[in-house]
This record gives structure tokens, C-alpha cells and sequence, in this order.
């Protein structure tokens, strides 16, 4: 009996265990227990440049940590480290190994003998943890002034190329050829280091404002914020980069770019320089340049990040005005509760234990009661869990509205219409045969397209063929098909310089200059 595992559920089964084994690098940072103190262990190896510690050396420094406070007291000691390190080794932050070592007791040798590295990915998972506490929750400005940066830096990346290739084809070796590499280097890593700027302040700037988008209460102040954020900064955004997309896109999509890249490709990343395995710099791969054309060019079927930016804005204005307007016509059965329940937080933030309870009882009417029966088992969070660290309950818009609690409407009956399902049905069928009979027409007008006379619904199908073909077109230069599985009909679409591709229908004449249109049997491309 065989064993083997198929290829393909062999690769996914190895993809899956690296996502896992990637994914515990972050298990430190919600550990159920001690979680600061592997905080401030990560912190200490990630900063330095190969940092190469001790369990006897990271207890020194957690003491210093404990005497202030950063860690719980007893985590500092030798063995308890230990126990962390190794904890941290298993989840793949860190990196064991071994050096000599002149010790005076066993103790002091095994305890200064294991040396501990931070790995690769630990200590990018370590800087974006740190990163992502340092930053501020407001709205993060946009770096508009990166996109002429980004114009000039496409056009002298085009210029230090041809002076890179130049010198080059004349002697690989000669110093003049290795320093116009090394300044187009220089250029292409500028030029990514800016576009990366750009569309992560892009992507953070919009991902508050879908944050902000979500609120249905705003107070005066936010008002006049979101609309100076509506009326400047947003349509400065836009206008920025509408205007200077068009001249990245023209540079990006010309014919000769695609050679160049290749040469700028050959003159960086020589065969041999680098392992397989080596994470190469931005710019070094074709992926990375695809992905900057992608940014900025709309492709058949794929909208540029341009495209979506401009669908996103025009979502969030209205979203935004229309919460403008709700906050300030004082419209609806009753006004908002929100300024009151913020008067009875700081009420109860300002009050003593036994003033809360009197608070509690005069406000939502929670007097004291006996309970006589055994008590109920603990929920969710523990006794140690203070309410202010503890789930936080939604609250719904009709409560925080108007302040009812009383449940509105009921849900409505489900009516059953035997005729109205039998009309809906038979215009299913009509449409199905209509459409069955428009491929028959197709199919017998094969190798004759351009001298029948098609239906309006043959010619409603072949469109939608047509269209589907052509969405799978990179360029103009490129073939395209498209199928009806069902119907069993392939469509191709194929430039040929020259011809100029005749539909004829009852309503007019259809011409496709310079292309062919071909309509198969759907086995015939199999």
C-alpha cells in the first residue's frame, strides 16, 4: 500500500506549519502570565546590534527593571530567567547557543555557557510591537510632499541608468562603471524608501478615518475638526495626488520601461552576488516594481491604490457629512444623551465608594437586594480584574440615543406568494431559453462571424464574451478568451494588425480595428 502525500496537500500542510510556527513569535506580548517581563527581556536584546547575553547578564539588567518598577518583583532572579529565556527560545523569539567560558563552579558555567541572540524575525516582531505603542491615536499626516519626490526620482533613476549601462558595456570592472551602479543604487533605494512613506501614511490616515466614520455622537469640538479635516486637508490630499498620478503613470507605462527594468535588475543583483534565501533590498526584484506600478496605474480588472484612494474619499465625505448633519439638526424623537451620560461618568469618576452606590441607585435604579439562592459560577474576566480593565459592553444606539431600553417593533411575518414564485420562475426558464438559443447562434456562426446578421440577444452574449475576454488583457498587444462552461461556447479575442473584425446585427454594424474575433467549440481549446 503506498504512503505518499500528494504534492499539493504536502505544500499546504508546510505552508500552514510556518504560518504557525511565524505566528508565536507574538505569544509573548499576550501571555496570560508574565508578559512584562518578556516585554522587558525582548526590549533589552533588541537594543543593541548583536546582542549575545547570559541568563546572568539579562538578570542583572531585569533587576535594575524590577528596583523600578517595570517588572513584578522575584523576576529577576537567575533561575526564574532562565526559565523565560527558554520559554522565549521555544515560541522562536530568541536564539540559543554556546561559548567558552572560564567559570569557578558549575553553576557559573552553565549559567554564563548559553548564550542567547535575538532572531530575525524577533526582532522585527519586538520593533513593530514598539513601534505600534509609541504611536499617537490621532489621524497621521499624510506625506503629500513625497509624490514630486517620487516624479523626480523616476526620471533620474531612468538617467543614472543609461549612465550605469553605459559604463557597463564599456569595462564591468573599471571604477567609473562600479560608481554609476552604486549611485543607481543609491537612486532606487531613495525611490522606495519614499513610495513606502507615502503609502503607509496614506493607509493609516484613511484607516482613522473609517475609525472616525463609525461615530454617531460628536460634540461641538469634533465637529469643527472633521470639518476643517473635510473642507482642507482631505481635498488637498486628493488634489496632490491626482495631479502628479498621471505623470508617475505615463513613466511607469511606457513600452521601453520594461527593458529598463529588466537592465536596472541585471546591473543590481548580479547571478551569484546573494543566496536564494537573502530578503534583497526594495527594488531589487520584479515584484517590488510591479507593485509600484500597481499603486498608481489602474489595470484591466484591478483598480489602482490611486483609484481606490479617490472612491474611499468620496465614501468618507458623505459618511461624514451626513454625521455632521445628524449631530446639528436636532432632529429625531428626542436629542442625544450623550453630553448627559458623560456628566454622570465624571459624576461617578469624582465620587467616593459610598457617593457611587447613591449615584448607582438614583440613576438606573440598582437598589440592594437579598439573594438567597447559592451564587452564580464567574463569567468571563477574574476577581483580580478591576471593571475599568474588563469587557467593555456595547451600548446600543437607541440607549445612548434616547435612553430607552424598551425593544422597538417586532419581527415581521414572512408572507408566502405561490403566484408571484411561479411568475419568477417562468421568467427564469424564458430567460434561460433565450440565452440557450443565442449560444446556438453563436456556435453555428463559427468561422463565419463576419457575414451573418446576429439577434439582439445573441448579440447581448457574444458582448458579455467580449468583455470578459478583453478584461484579461494586460495590454493591447495581448490575446484574451473567455467561455460559457455551460453552453459550451470559448471565445478569443487576438490582436492582428491589419484586420478589421465585421458583427453585423439588425440594429447596426460593430467594428474591431486590428482584431480577430474567433468562436470555438469549448472542448476545441481543452
Amino acid at each position: 500500500m503506498s504512503t505518499d502525500v500528494p504534492e499539493g496537500d504536502r505544500s499546504v500542510r508546510d505552508h500552514s506549519g510556518d504560518e504557525a510556527r511565524r505566528l508565536k513569535l507574538y505569544a509573548y506580548l499576550d501571555a496570560r502570565e508574565h508578559r512584562r517581563t518578556y516585554l522587558a527581556i525582548m526590549r533589552l536584546f533588541a537594543s543593541t546590534l548583536l546582542a549575545d547575553l547570559s541568563a546572568g547578564e539579562v538578570s542583572a539588567a531585569l533587576a535594575r527593571a524590577e528596583r523600578r518598577g517595570e517588572v513584578p518583583p522575584g523576576e529577576a532572579r537567575v533561575e526564574t530567567v532562565i526559565v523565560r529565556l527558554k520559554q522565549l527560545v521555544d515560541w522562536g523569539n530568541l536564539v540559543a547557543g554556546r561559548r567558552e567560558v572560564v567559570a569557578s563552579s558549575i553553576a557559573e558555567f552553565q549559567h554564563g555557557s548559553v548564550r542567547y541572540q535575538v532572531s530575525k524575525l524577533g526582532v522585527r516582531v519586538q520593533r513593530a510591537a514598539d513601534e505600534l505603542l509609541r504611536t499617537a491615536e490621532g489621524a497621521r499626516e499624510v506625506s503629500r510632499e513625497l509624490l514630486p519626490a517620487i516624479v523626480a526620482g523616476l526620471d533620474e533613476v531612468l538617467v543614472r541608468l543609461a549612465r550605469a549601462s553605459l559604463e557597463h558595456a564599456r569595462d564591468p570592472r573599471s571604477p567609473a562603471a562600479q560608481r554609476a551602479i552604486e549611485r543607481l543604487a543609491e537612486q532606487v533605494t531613495t525611490l522606495f524608501l519614499q513610495h513606502g512613506e507615502l503609502a503607509a501614511t496614506v493607509r493609516d490616515f484613511y484607516a482613522y478615518l473609517g475609525q472616525v466614520v463609525t461615530r454617531y455622537h460628536l460634540v461641538t469640538e469634533e465637529i469643527s475638526g472633521f470639518r476643517n479635516l473635510l473642507v482642507e486637508y482631505i481635498q488637498m490630499v486628493v488634489e496632490d495626488v491626482l495631479r502628479h498620478t498621471p505623470t508617475i503613470a505615463e513613466v511607469l507605462t511606457r513600452v521601453e520601461f520594461a527593458s529598463a527594468v529588466r537592465e536596472l535588475l541585471r546591473l543590481l543583483t548580479p547571478a551569484g552576488s546573494l543566496g536564494a534565501d537573502i530578503e534583497r533590498a526594495r527594488g531589487r526584484r520584479l515584484e517590488d516594481w510591479t507593485e509600484l506600478t500597481d499603486w498608481f496605474v489602474d489595470r484591466p480588472g484591478r483598480p489602482s491604490q490611486v483609484t481606490a484612494l479617490r472612491e474611499a474619499t468620496a465614501r468618507a465625505i458623505g459618511t461624514l457629512l451626513a454625521t455632521v448633519k445628524r449631530a446639528t439638526s436636532g432632529g429625531g424623537p428626542e436629542p442625544g444623551r450623550r453630553a448627559e451620560l458623560l456628566t454622570l461618568a465624571t459624576w461617578f469618576d469624582q465620587a467616593t465608594p459610598d457617593q457611587a452606590h447613591v449615584l448607582a441607585a438614583a440613576a438606573f435604579g440598582l437598589y440592594s437586594a437579598r439573594n438567597l439562592l447559592p451564587a452564580p459560577e464567574h463569567d468571563a474576566d477574574d476577581e483580580r480584574t478591576p471593571w475599568a480593565d474588563g469587557p467593555v459592553l456595547d451600548v446600543t444606539v437607541s440607549v445612548r440615543g434616547r435612553g430607552d431600553r424598551g425593544a422597538r417593533g417586532r419581527t415581521s411575518r414572512i408572507l408566502d406568494d405561490p403566484l408571484g414564485r411561479e411568475q419568477l420562475l417562468a421568467e427564469a426558464r424564458r430567460n434561460d431559453a433565450r440565452h440557450a438559443d443565442a449560444l446556438a447562434e453563436l456556435a453555428d456562426a463559427r468561422g463565419r462571424l463576419d457575414r451573418v446578421t446576429l439577434s439582439p440577444d445573441a448579440l447581448d452574449t457574444l458582448c458579455g464574451l467580449l468583455t470578459d475576454a478583453m478584461a484579461q488583457r494586460e495590454r493591447t498587444t495581448d490575446p484574451g478568451e473567455s467561455g460559457d462552461p455551460l453552453g459550451g461556447l470559448r471565445l478569443v479575442v487576438r490582436p492582428e494588425p491589419g484586420h478589421t473584425q465585421t458583427i453585423r446585427t439588425h440594429a447596426g454594424v460593430l467594428q474591431l480595428q486590428d482584431t480577430a474575433v474567433v468562436v470555438t467549440p469549448l472542448e476545441a481549446g481543452a
